[in-house]
């Protein structure tokens, strides 16, 4: 029963002293130590453990409740629904040792009875009824202690990047089940859902609100919260400018709102948040919880071996995810010393997986079990066809393991293309196992430390040339901390997640310090142009399969391993390389510590917008998790199949017919047939395969609802995305790629059918074309270098595409085809903003606006040339992707102009690119 289950917590938690010494914890749910005489003092921490050990020998495997951390999470919100049932059981709760302690000492001669009679009789002691409000008091301070313990667990074995959103799943549905919040406002506080009929954008607000936006926010005048305030969208359009100044704030979650709204509690807040500035909902969120369940829940303490290993028991391993810096041997080697186990005395194995070591694994494991020993098997990821016989090999120990045996497990987290940890390692190691999850710090200057850490004063001493290998060596590791850093901006830091690693950087090191010597036996000059290809195309480059990113490497070393580095040049905005002659390892260090600016973007070459991407990326990601977890049916979503009928019928009414491409063929002359046409009949062909594939699979769902068919996964999987507002993933096959809510990506396949209707209407190029709105823009482009080398009589291989921006967005202003070429429109800039030129002169790339991340870009004029005649003087290579994913959505590299002053290396550093989509 939950009961039972709440009295073997209960009984957990009175062996953790350290909860019950936190004065704090019991006065913030109103039970203050002073009055606790009521209930019976509570003896020491010591009797307790001992008193709690002789209720049961079932004791023993309390550790098997937290075997799961998501059965342990379940457990905790299950106990708080619960809360008003618990009153009902007052008699029996009171008989839980932990609110009588005395009933521990009762409980043992009880389970011992039919074994052999006690010959003394236990004195019963007296026991307090608890009644009203003091019972459930009682109560609520044993749901906060289990709730509080249960998520410790969990969150010990969770990623940084998943704790806040665990966390704000249990408190949403904590919030729930005690009334305090409704399933509806929670689901719309999730999803975020836009009304599919809006009243028009406002002039005004479109300066800084989007579509989508506008009919999240019609959505939340449903809400009952907002009803009150009166008509949302009325006092967006009357108080335009109060909602802006709320908008454009750096830390909207604590400034004032405006006034139709300053009566929002810090919940419904969220909702405005969630909507227009989730760049913030993370900070957000972290207040909410903090001010609910308390500061514990946000704030971590340090990993703590020793505890971790009181929670242990000889049938449950452990299992730590390694990260770069942090390495759980040495805490495992000093709690073994603590005890008695060592290598020294043979009671410690540590075992580094790789071929040939099977089984001598297997053999140690067994050896260890027998004779209460310790095991570590590190790398176990490298063994993936051994891991079957691993996990047998567990289970089978667990028949005679020693009390004294522990298994300790080691393996690297996933990489990209490797999906799930539970891809990786069997299901059933993992949930035998107690997980820890121990990041390093990933801020710039922790990495620093750590990356210096790496080296000592023995390395210098070693190299002939000490004051180039000072410098170079510090400015190695400020690389190595800037690229590892640079991954949490996501694809406009790198497009791909990259296993940089310590040894890429020692190996660097030890490279630096041979030339050096070598140079020095020589009498040369230090090989700048030498150690930046060894460190940036062999080592570091080694791991890196894009290009544009591989550019990006570069040019970190191109402005960091320089001759200046000797004269103090800086390697960031605030940041100094320190004087070499004068400092020596320990003084670095303390340089670091002391001199270290605090993190800004501006230090990895980005744009504060950067991290404003970065930020909403998060709050995005939180949010998805959350609801892709609780799935598309529920409160507020109709249950079922049949909540996506309405959705579903809207769409239906809007999809257009199939382009007759009979008819337009049937138009066509054989010299109609350029290069131009063909991309329009392509465009047109999958245009209808997708818009077929559409209508018949809501037809297929349409008929599974009414009864009519078998409901497939298939049909359920188009439901659920519906309810959720998610494009289904067969749709997405057959589609182009985009990162588009279902309601914005449907918006969108409308523009893109006008324009092949529009195109296919006669056989002239149309005087721009949307290129976002392409199947495949690279095909067009390509036409476009066939048209110009058939026209010209030049090999097509030796053609490349030229780009001239006008100073203009609006098609209006173009009266028809350019003179050469053809116009495009749709590209919108990243990583850096544009300046209109004047008069006939084209515009320049720069510095982007504070929260303008995706700058419509002007109406381009893309012509073919030769090779030859292609000029990039002052000239930014510029990436074309899709979307902002970038990556595989590459399409073309556009010749993007720059001020005469200006320089390649800070756009290139900046993440600048162009995208056909703002997502």
């Amino acid at each position: 029963t939950v009961l039972g289950e709440l009295e073997a917590l209960a009984n957990k938690v009175c062996s953790q002293p350290q909860l019950l010494q936190k004065r704090e914890l019991w006065k913030r749910h109103g039970l203050f130590f002073e009055n606790l005489h009521k209930y019976k003092a509570l003896p020491s921490s010591a009797d307790l453990v001992d008193k709690a050990k002789a209720a049961s020998s079932t004791l023993k495997s309390l550790p098997k409740i937290f075997s799961d951390a998501l059965k342990g999470v379940k457990l905790a919100l299950a106990v708080a629904k619960e809360l008003d049932a618990w009153a009902a059981f007052a008699g029996s709760i009171v008989n839980n040792p932990i609110l009588n302690p005395g009933r521990a000492a009762e409980m043992a001669p009880a389970q011992a009875k039919g074994e052999e009679e006690e010959e003394e009789e236990e004195e019963e002691e007296e026991i307090i009824e608890l009644e009203g409000k003091e019972l459930k008091q009682r109560v609520q301070l044993l749901v906060d202690i289990v709730t509080v313990f249960v998520f410790s667990y969990t969150r010990r074995g969770l990623l940084d990047s998943d704790k806040l959103t665990v966390v704000s799943m249990m408190l949403l549905k904590i919030l729930v089940r005690s009334g305090k919040v409704s399933p509806e406002e929670q689901m719309i506080l999730i999803r975020a859902p836009p009304d599919p009929a809006p009243p028009p954008l406002p002039d005004l607000a479109k300066t800084w609100l989007n579509e989508t936006q506008w009919a999240q926010m019609r959505t939340l005048e449903g809400v009952e919260a907002f009803k009150k305030c009166g008509k949302l969208l009325e006092s967006m359009e009357q108080d335009s400018l109060g909602w802006k100044r709320w908008f454009t704030e750096e830390k909207a979650e604590i400034a004032d709102l405006p006034r139709s709204v300053r009566d929002l509690g810090p919940f419904h807040r969220m909702f405005l948040l969630r909507v227009l500035r989730p760049d913030r909902i993370g900070a957000a969120l972290s207040q909410f919880i903090t001010d609910n369940l308390g500061p514990e829940y946000i704030e971590q303490p340090p990993f703590d071996m020793e505890a971790s290993y009181q929670e242990s028991t000889c049938i449950t391993p452990f299992f730590f995810v390694l990260f770069p810096g942090v390495d759980p041997t040495p805490t495992i080697e000093a709690l073994g010393r603590k005890l008695g186990i060592t290598e020294a005395n043979g009671r410690l194995v540590n075992i580094s997986m790789g071929q040939g070591q099977e089984q001598v694994a297997l053999n140690a494991l067994t050896k260890s079990a027998k004779e209460g020993g310790w095991v570590m098997l590190q790398n176990i990821h490298l063994m993936q066809a051994w891991l079957k016989q691993l996990e047998r090999a567990l289970e089978v120990v667990e028949e005679f393991s020693h009390e004294e045996f522990r298994c300790f497990l080691t393996s690297e987290p996933p990489g990209l293309m490797q999906g799930r940890l539970w891809d990786l390692i069997p299901e059933p190691i993992l949930q035998r196992c107690i997980k820890v999850s121990d990041e390093a710090p990933t801020d710039l200057k922790s990495n620093l430390k750590r990356a210096y850490s790496k080296f000592s004063q023995d390395n210098i001493d070693n190299c002939l040339k000490p004051k180039e290998f000072k410098a170079t060596l510090f400015a190695l590791c400020f690389f190595h901390a800037l690229i590892s850093g640079r991954i949490k901006f996501g694809a406009q830091g790198w497009s791909k997640k990259y296993p940089f690693n310590d040894g890429d950087l020692t190996i660097c090191g030890q490279v630096l310090r041979n030339y050096l010597n070598n140079a020095e036996n020589l009498g040369t000059d230090v090989p700048w142009p030498d150690l930046r290809y060894i460190f940036g195309e062999i080592m570091y480059g080694g791991h890196i399969t894009d290009p544009w990113d591989r550019r990006v490497n570069n040019t970190y070393l191109l402005v960091l391993v320089t001759p200046e580095l000797l004269v103090g040049a800086n390697l960031c905005p605030g940041f100094k390389s320190p004087d070499s002659t004068k400092l020596e390892y320990v003084h670095y260090v303390k340089y670091i510590e002391e001199r270290f600016p605090p993190e800004i973007p501006q230090m990895f070459g980005l744009h504060p917008n950067a991290e404003i991407g970065f930020l909403t990326n998060q709050g995005v990601a939180i949010f998805k998790t959350v609801s892709e977890i609780s799935g598309g049916g529920g409160s507020g979503g109709g249950g079922g199949i049949e909540g996506a009928s309405s959705i579903m019928a809207s769409y239906q009414s809007q999809l257009p017919e199939n382009l007759d491409m009979i008819e337009i063929r049937g138009r066509l002359r054989d010299e109609d047939y350029t290069p131009f046409v063909i991309v329009s009949l392509q465009e047109s062909d999958r245009m209808n395969g997708l818009l077929s594939h559409m209508r018949s699979s809501m037809i297929e769902l349409e008929l599974g609802i009414s009864g009519a068919l078998n409901v497939t996964d298939k049909m359920e999987d188009l439901a659920v995305d519906f309810q959720l507002n998610k494009v289904n993933g067969l749709w997405a096959e057959k589609a182009y790629a985009s990162l588009k809510l279902l309601n914005a990506w449907f918006a969108d396949l409308l523009l893109r059918v006008d324009q092949c209707v529009q195109w296919t209407a006669s056989t002239a190029l149309l005087k721009s074309i949307w290129i976002s709105g392409l199947f495949n823009s690279m095909s067009f482009l390509t036409s476009n270098m066939q048209v110009a080398a058939r026209g010209n009589s030049l090999p097509l291989d030796y053609m490349t595409n030229r780009c001239q921006f006008y100073n203009t967005t609006n098609l209006d202003d173009i009266s028809g085809l350019p003179p050469q070429g053809v116009h495009v429109h749709g590209l919108f800039m990243e990583g850096a903003g544009w300046e209109l030129g004047k008069g006939e002169e084209e515009g320049y790339i720069t510095e982007s606006k504070m929260k303008d991340l995706h700058p419509e870009m002007p109406i381009c004029n893309i012509y073919a040339v030769h090779i030859d005649i292609m000029s990039w003087e002052s000239m930014y290579h510029c990436p074309v992707f899709s979307t902002s994913l970038r990556g595989a959505t590459f399409i073309f590299q556009a010749n993007v102009r720059m001020d005469p002053d200006d320089i390649e290396t800070r756009w290139i550093l900046a993440g600048a690119a162009m995208l056909t989509q703002d997502d």
